[in-house]
């Protein structure tokens, strides 16, 4: 282990950072899963969630950034944005950039909703233990953030490619 403050090199940087992504994957599918039981008080999806809380967090957004933002497809937001307009969360106004485009903005009553849900979640993580200071956060952040970095190219409207189909099985002519 490497205590000092200098740059690890790649090789012992990339073993590093492979134990992040072992504690990053559960600790979202539990968030998730907090989140989902957090639905029947709320009544919001984590789907819906997310898009309420970038609006709070940016003001008005169109679907399509909303979805670079968080790095889902435009077609989920968009099915999160029609779920939450239906229950009167947000709402379409005209976007004077694009006119296609409308922009999504929180209504009063989604407004509420999020504001109690940030509420909650800030309660709980109130009780995160081990003592942590500052430069630990501002550090995690950091080294987070490089990490999304090196992904932020990642086209998540592309269908993931599908592997080729395997050679049929049996004997080959031959």
């Amino acid at each position: 282990m490497n205590d000092t403050a200098a740059p690890l090199p790649p090789d012992e940087l990339a073993h590093r950072l492979v134990e992040v992504f072992d504690l990053v994957g559960p600790l979202y599918r539990r968030v998730q899963r907090s989140v989902e039981q957090g639905e029947a008080v709320e009544g919001l999806s984590v789907g819906v969630r997310a898009v309420l809380d970038l609006l709070r967090k940016h003001g008005p957004m169109t679907v399509p950034r909303m979805g670079r933002a968080q790095a889902i497809s435009r077609q989920f937001v968009q099915r999160m944005v029609n779920d939450a307009t239906a229950r009167g969360l947000v709402e379409s106004v005209p976007n004077p950039a694009h006119r296609r485009s409308p922009l999504i903005r929180l209504t009063d009553r989604g407004r509420e909703a999020i504001t109690a849900v940030v509420a909650r979640e800030h309660t709980v993580l109130r009780e995160v233990g081990g003592d942590l200071t500052d430069a630990d956060v501002r550090a995690c952040v950091r080294v987070l953030g490089e990490m999304v970095k090196l992904f932020d190219p990642v086209d998540v409207d592309r269908a993931p490619s599908t592997p080729p189909s395997p050679a049929p099985a049996g004997p080959r002519p031959g």
